[in-house]
């Protein structure tokens, strides 16, 4: 069957909201390492891992052979009604790397189901549905999580569980408050959050959730600090703080394991997903002992936490810790921003290059000034993909190139990777001016 077929049959039988990419949409087929095929026979280099879950790479034999034993036990699932030995093994190591004191972790299926985990404990703790978020923000597809989302494009309802107020912090290019430096950013920020506090909420607030960055928001990444200064407020009112790792955890911004880190706080609940099953499904809450026994009501999850999936991740992160990741995330994160800010000085069309580690956002906007330029993000995402280089797309107007490669990147991937980047956004940039 060709790919054309599948579209075809694709469109067919599957909603019309569900996005695809490039004008015409592969299907891969086989992968190695940072590599993937189409059905052509066409291989790519991937820079968006599967949106961020490929956070490993591909056929890693260590991952691939945790997963043959659980099968070959004929055991693929029990349901948390019976004791799961890799679930408590993994929940054991996960916890001590959250350093949240006598923390108590909870496996879900996804990014999503954790944060809407998050949402029950933090209004149950607090007897309060009022939450924080951040504007731009991102968390998930479910009831909750869209009505706590602060990007209109991600917004399917204006319905909500709970009661929802905005707060300005994470992204900085197009804030009112973009000119400012670090220190005057975050203060200005923190007065903010204390207006809101004072003129849209009953005071009794019951959590403030927010990605350290923001990934579908387009990297957008506050400065250090900025969550020290709202938990110092938070704090005035015992308001809990939860930070949403779903993209940023699991040592991806290379200076930290965890985003939050970088601001100098511990979170009460921190939420994860993604890159820990690198392709399985699971996601998961760690908490404080006391937030997360707060629930009176019978619970059980009938896959959270699942054998196959557990030991797919234990397997994940102990390679993620043994190999250093986190390290070469650092090292190749550095050479791709500063790869990308030069490349970004030659060419109008590209306003702001930011990130940390492997997870870089590069902003693209109308010659001459910082409208933003979605046209050219969508050429760019088709010209990379014409020279065999897979990122992906986002931003509140969906104007930023996402780059989130395998934390397993090479230095020559990297150097390949910002040689197509370079051609593709001169190929682009160079379009825009002949037609103007």
């Amino acid at each position: 069957m060709t790919e054309s077929e599948l579209l075809r049959r694709h469109r067919a039988v599957l909603p019309g909201w569900l996005a695809l990419y490039y004008a015409e949409p592969i299907e891969i087929v086989r992968a190695r390492g940072r590599q993937v095929t189409d059905s052509t026979g066409r291989t790519y280099l991937d820079f968006f891992a599967g949106i961020l879950t490929n956070a490993i790479g591909y056929d890693i034999a260590e991952i691939s052979a945790a997963i043959r034993r659980q099968l070959d036990t004929g055991v693929l699932h029990t349901s948390t009604l019976y004791l799961i030995r890799k679930q408590v093994e993994l929940a054991e190591q996960i916890a001590e790397l959250s350093g949240i004191p006598d923390a108590r972790v909870f496996f879900t299926n996804s990014g999503t189901e954790a944060n809407e985990t998050a949402l029950l404990l933090a209004t149950q703790y607090r007897r309060s549905n009022q939450i924080l978020a951040l504007r731009n923000s991102y968390h998930g597809r479910a009831f909750g999580t869209v009505g706590i989302t602060g990007n209109r494009g991600w917004s399917a309802s204006s319905l909500s569980p709970v009661k929802v107020s905005y707060v300005h912090g994470g992204y900085r290019y197009r804030s009112p408050f973009a000119g400012y430096s670090d220190a005057d950013y975050i203060a200005a920020c923190a007065d903010d959050l204390r207006d809101v506090l004072q003129t849209t909420t009953s005071g009794d607030v019951a959590a403030l959730i927010a990605e350290p960055i923001q990934g579908v928001g387009g990297f957008a990444t506050p400065p250090d600090g900025l969550f020290r200064a709202f938990a110092d407020i938070l704090d005035e009112h015992g308001i809990l703080l939860i930070s949403d790792e779903v993209q940023t955890g699991w040592g991806r911004t290379g200076e930290h394991f965890w985003g939050i880190d970088a601001h100098g706080v511990r979170p009460d609940i921190m939420t994860f997903a993604k890159g820990i099953g690198n392709g399985l499904a699971i996601g998961g809450v760690i908490a404080r002992r006391d937030v997360m026994d707060c629930l009176t009501a019978n619970s059980i999850s009938t896959f959270g936490g699942n054998p196959v999936a557990t030991a797919g991740a234990k397997a994940t992160l102990d390679y993620l810790l043994d190999h250093d990741l986190q390290g070469n995330a650092a090292k190749l994160g550095d050479r791709l921003l500063a790869g990308l800010r030069d490349i970004g000085s030659r060419h109008a069309i590209v306003g702001d290059v930011r990130g940390k580690g492997l997870m870089v956002g590069v902003e693209l906007v109308r010659p001459g000034g910082t409208d933003p330029n979605p046209p050219a993000a969508a050429a760019v995402l088709e010209e990379t993909k014409a020279r065999g280089l897979l990122v992906g797309k986002g931003g509140l107007h969906n104007n930023v190139i996402r780059l989130a490669p395998p934390m397993t990147l090479t230095d020559d991937e990297a150097r390949q990777a910002l040689e197509i980047l370079g051609e593709a956004i001169s190929a682009v940039a160079g379009a825009g001016e002949e037609r103007s």
